[in-house]
């Protein structure tokens, strides 16, 4: 499975949140402290920034192959600040049967729209679910799916449920992601009722837009898995995938550590798959079935969470 990374706050260097702390994302793509399975199959992120040209557009980086070795990546990393970033390591199943192309690298972003999303999990049987899907996807975003991954599924589903044009300066209340995000698991929930499919499947979503943040935890049918191959469990889904957060007025390297100064007041929250740090104190696990939102549209970093269905 995947390792992901929200931040929205006071600018700060990408590098470290990607590279510098005891467990930055890239180092969870090779060593992961929360998932035994090493994340192999790409690297991509969405950075916004409002010194930038065009501010509202994100700042787009996706490779396929590992991003401990991009020296590009790197270079990038150590020059560009950004006060939103949604970064993410993909992980897939170890057979031959997986698609690693840059297709399938997340975040995925469709032209025009401005939100972005990420996916941490599995739906089983997806391929079951397209035709199903399709019907409930609108027409202009269907061509724009360009990968084979169930996660571009999903995010033409969320995109789906807003009503009016997605302008690319739209801006969103917190409560209409909620419904988007509601919305989208009861339109799978049901379509997975209907083809009779009952076996686990892990939906960890990160979402952003430059100025929101939005993490889900959740799991369909929890437990549930086939008994007549027990070699076809994925290991990934015995457990809730971890989300994690922890919020400050800034993120930095504070007496040689590296976190959050300033409290739970501030305006800087970072989301991810597992604390980035090795001082964990100040993070906060995301209970099983949550959501947790951060806007900064009004000046101040308002942080919100939710219990899903």
């Amino acid at each position: 499975m995947c390792r992901a990374l929200l931040y929205l706050g006071q600018p700060v260097l990408l590098d470290h949140l990607l590279f510098q702390p005891d467990s930055a994302l890239i180092r969870q793509s090779y060593m992961p402290k929360m998932l035994h399975m090493l994340n192999l199959a790409g690297f991509g992120m969405c950075a916004w920034s409002r010194d930038s040209l065009n501010a509202a557009k994100p700042f787009s980086y996706a490779v396929t192959t590992l991003p401990v070795f991009d020296r590009n990546l790197k270079n990038l990393a150590e020059k560009v600040q950004a006060e939103c970033l949604l970064a993410h390591v993909r992980g897939v199943a170890y057979n031959t049967s997986v698609e690693i192309s840059l297709q399938n690298v997340h975040p995925f972003r469709f032209d025009g729209v401005p939100l972005v999303l990420a996916h941490n999990g599995d739906l089983a049987r997806m391929a079951e679910m397209k035709s199903l899907l399709a019907r409930q996807i609108r027409p202009a975003y269907l061509p724009q799916i360009r990968g084979t991954t169930d996660s571009e599924w999903i995010y033409a589903l969320f995109l789906s449920q807003f009503a009016g044009d997605m302008a690319a300066t739209r801006r969103f209340e917190s409560d209409e992601v909620v419904a988007a995000v509601r919305q989208t698991l009861h339109v799978l929930r049901e379509i997975r009722a209907a083809l009779g499919i009952a076996t686990s499947s892990s939906v960890n979503l990160f979402i952003a837009n430059g100025h929101q943040i939005a993490a889900v935890r959740y799991c369909f049918d929890f437990g549930c898995y086939p008994t007549e191959d027990p070699s076809r469990v994925h290991e990934a889904n015995l457990n809730y995938l971890s989300l994690w957060y922890t919020v400050g007025r800034t993120y930095g390297l504070h007496d040689g550590e590296w976190g959050m100064q300033g409290g739970s007041n501030g305006d800087s929250v970072i989301i991810a798959s597992e604390p980035l740090t090795r001082d964990t104190s100040a993070w906060v696990e995301v209970p099983e079935y949550g959501m947790i939102v951060a806007d900064s549209s009004s000046g101040h970093t308002r942080l919100q969470t939710w219990l899903l269905d």
